[in-house]
């Protein structure tokens, strides 16, 4: 059986544009942008953009999770 979690050589392009996609859309959203004001000024300036969604996306599905 084979491992779920690689991806075959030709996925591998399809999923980091998926993800740059994402990435855009996420950073535009009104719920980002109200997340992301709500953060202390160390946290923006010490984290990349990628870094801070990666944050608001946890905090969701946690949040989501209860």
């Amino acid at each position: 059986m084979a491992n779920s979690s690689s991806t075959a050589p030709g996925h591998a392009a399809d999923d980091a544009q998926l993800w740059q996609s994402l990435k855009s859309a996420i950073a535009t959203s009104s719920g980002f942008q109200s997340w992301r004001s709500e953060q202390s000024s160390s946290i923006k300036a010490n984290t990349s953009t990628e870094q801070m969604i990666r944050l608001y996306l946890r905090e969701t599905l946690e949040t989501l999770a209860y």
